[in-house]
């Protein structure tokens, strides 16, 4: 959520951040509401007062009648402070849905752009694989080694669905624990196990909803309403980041708190609203997954949390360096952050199948996403703390994958295999697979 205030001050810098974000939000009917919002308010306390007042007074009363008349005064004022505070409940609970419309303006320094296409290749590591024979791609190797079945998962779960079997669940798992000890160890993040059916305040206080609805699975019963209601998470970021959310007013956190790193594996549920026909084959794009995440709470200050972001960053690309995978770091236009980020970095790594004929650069997938979103989600769960000169703040709030899997089994797969149809095991992998170096079709 942004700050209400500083719409107020600035709705040009509102109006701008929608228009390059493509969100269409109409910022001129939220003032509207806002200033009937404090109208309402105004007369609420206006008529409080003068109840307050003329309930001092009518005892001090002697004569009958001239007491008679301010107790129906009294009556009178009760009804309308009554009205006045339904009235300004009201424009409160108009206005709320509403404030949650509107996107965090992008950073100035995140490109213009509409979509995906105007992303801009901010620096890339290692080189592509030069084959001598011609490569397969993971779908062709994950079935001629037995790791994956495609068609029993499609049979049980529809589309977007597989198994992982043998080395190729060895494998997933491994990835997902080479990169939990890295951020424990070798980070110093907290551990965690999180929840991954959750309630509506936790999706709407983390920014999943009401952008992003469409993409979560709600769960339950059909007549399920308020608190019953349940979602699945997409990521661990909504666990980790709504941990701390308070279930009242009081402040909770200190400076000396923060930052807060949390991180965790959790299986993850995307619907994939809105890509009907793209990436239906294979592990690329499934409804299912498993991810390690990673997320920081630290202190309202904009350097901070841009440090933050190049440092969590720079953990993922530490994972894939330890793979050996070539990648590019993405930095997302305006057009691709989404309502909540005022700036996302994403990493692709090169998947040989993905290449197209004569398209120069391309082949590399999205496999990480690095979002910074300075007060956005602290603002909507209430997530503050007290400064070195205790003074209330919101908190900053940053999330990043560590990796996310089968997705990255692409990469790994199709880079590490041989012309006999062979896969090599990295070599940071092999502490996880009992010292495995070669994964090979079974007699």
């Amino acid at each position: 959520m942004i700050d209400l205030k500083d719409l107020r001050e600035n709705p040009d810098k509102y109006r701008r951040g929608a228009q390059l974000k493509n969100v269409k939000v109409d910022i001129d009917a939220i003032l509207k509401m806002d200033g009937e919002r404090i109208e309402a308010q105004r007369q609420f306390e206006q008529l409080r007062a003068e109840q307050n007042k003329a309930s001092g007074e009518v005892g001090k009363l002697k004569d009958p009648v001239a007491k008679q008349a301010a107790i129906a005064r009294l009556g009178g004022l009760k009804t309308q402070v009554k009205e006045a505070d339904e009235k300004a409940k009201a424009a409160e609970a108009a206005l709320s849905p509403l404030l949650l419309q509107v996107p965090q303006p992008p950073d100035a320094d995140v490109p213009p752009g509409n979509d995906a296409s105007d992303n801009v290749v901010a620096w890339k590591w290692g080189e592509p694989r030069q084959f001598d024979f011609a490569p397969k791609s993971h779908i062709e190797l994950g079935e001629a080694l037995g790791l994956v079945d495609f068609p029993r998962g499609v049979r049980l779960a529809g589309s977007r669905s597989y198994f992982l079997v043998g080395v190729g669940a060895e494998l997933h798992q491994a990835v997902l624990r080479m990169a939990f000890e890295m951020m424990v160890y070798s980070k110093g993040f907290v551990p965690m196990s999180v929840p991954v059916l959750v309630r509506e305040p936790a999706m709407v206080g983390t920014g999943f909803f009401p952008a992003g609805r469409e993409q979560a699975y709600r769960v339950g019963e059909a007549q399920d309403a308020a608190d019953d209601v349940r979602f699945l998470t997409g990521t661990a970021e909504v666990g980790l980041t709504a941990f701390q959310m308070p279930d009242s007013d009081k402040v909770t956190l200190t400076e000396a708190d923060l930052p807060l790193k949390y991180t965790a594996i959790s299986t993850c549920f995307r619907r994939e609203a809105g890509t009907y026909g793209k990436d239906t084959a294979g592990l690329y794009r499934v409804h299912q997954f498993d991810k390690c995440e990673q997320v920081v709470v630290c202190r309202n200050d904009v350097e901070e949390s841009k440090r933050w972001h190049r440092t969590m960053l720079s953990y993922s690309e530490e994972i894939l360096q330890r793979l050996e995978l070539p990648y590019r770091v993405i930095q997302c236009c305006t057009g691709d952050i989404g309502v909540k980020n005022a700036s996302m970095m994403d990493v692709e790594t090169w998947m040989p199948s993905r290449r197209q004929p004569g398209a120069t650069d391309s082949g590399y997938g999205e496999t990480h996403s690095a979002s910074r979103l300075y007060d956005f989600q602290a603002r909507r769960m209430n997530l503050r703390y007290k400064d070195k000169d205790s003074k209330v703040r919101f908190c900053h709030t940053l999330n990043n994958t560590v990796v996310a899997s089968p997705r990255i089994l692409i990469p790994v797969l199709e880079n590490y295999q041989n012309a006999d149809g062979s896969v090599t095991v990295p070599k940071a992998l092999r502490p996880y697979l009992n010292g495995r170096e070669r994964i090979e079709k079974r007699a």
